[in-house]
């Protein structure tokens, strides 16, 4: 299993990438706050949103591809929303789409989440693929998010590949065995893989646990911050916060 996922590009060289981790999560964090208690009929607003981050992406130096490939994920969201269209009718006139009468205010439901969904997913991808992620969790940790929930990520992240690979080499076994799933009493073997594969993630945590109090571990992993805050970051904070600001009062 290829054993990167979220910041796939975070060791690419750009101005973005050598920003501090805490001032694209401040800067990122507000601009989605911005843009999701913006009203959805500010059409300039959103316009604007979009034309900011495409310009940071350009920056970052992020290939299309995979930004597009990470957007996505809000297809199934802006899906979901879309078959419940017809059931809306709040007034607003309505339009025929073939056999389908959608109501404008549908309409602005669908917008909405649309637009929302896309510039917020397209924040976390700028921030997950600019900032390797033990430097984004240390980041958190420099703004005093509570250790214990950057230690618990920092876990479930490395070791999530771990137990997807434990998991391939038991489907390969099953299926070396002759196993088909063709049948409703082949389904056993599926718990208990699940049972095995829980005993093995709790005796591999509790191996690593012992290990890590043989090192000397107290809490914490001790690691260089080699960020600062200086003019560039607080420059781009200031970008992400006021310029979406000034977008949603001028729209």
């Amino acid at each position: 299993m290829k054993h990167v996922f979220l910041d796939e590009y975070s060791d690419l060289s750009s101005p973005v990438h050598q920003l501090d981790p805490r001032a694209k999560l401040v800067g990122l964090v507000a601009f989605i706050i911005i843009c999701v208690s913006t009203p959805p009929d500010r059409y300039a607003a959103f316009a604007a949103y979009l034309g900011l981050e495409l310009v940071l992406v350009l920056i970052s130096r992020l290939p299309w591809r995979h930004v597009l490939k990470r957007l996505l994920v809000v297809l199934p969201f802006i899906l979901v929303v879309a078959a419940f269209l017809p059931f809306f009718g709040k007034g607003g006139g309505s339009y025929n789409l073939g056999p389908l009468t959608v109501s404008a205010h549908g309409l602005l439901v669908l917008w909405n989440v649309a637009a929302k969904s896309t510039v917020s997913v397209l924040a976390v991808i700028l921030l997950s693929s600019t900032t390797p992620f033990p430097e984004l969790l240390k980041g958190m940790e420099k703004l005093k998010v509570p250790v214990l929930l950057t230690t618990i990520l920092s876990f479930m992240y490395r070791y999530v590949f771990v137990l997807m690979d434990e998991l391939q080499r038991m489907r390969r076994a099953r299926d070396s065995r002759g196993w088909s799933g063709k049948w409703f009493w082949q389904g056993k073997v599926i718990g208990h893989m699940i049972a095995a594969l829980f005993l093995r993630s709790y005796e591999r945590g509790e191996r690593v646990y012992a290990a890590m109090l043989a090192r000397g571990y107290e809490g914490n992993a001790r690691a260089i911050y080699l960020y600062d805050f200086g003019i560039m970051e607080a420059g781009f904070v200031s970008m992400l916060a006021l310029f979406p600001l000034a977008a949603r009062l001028i729209s």
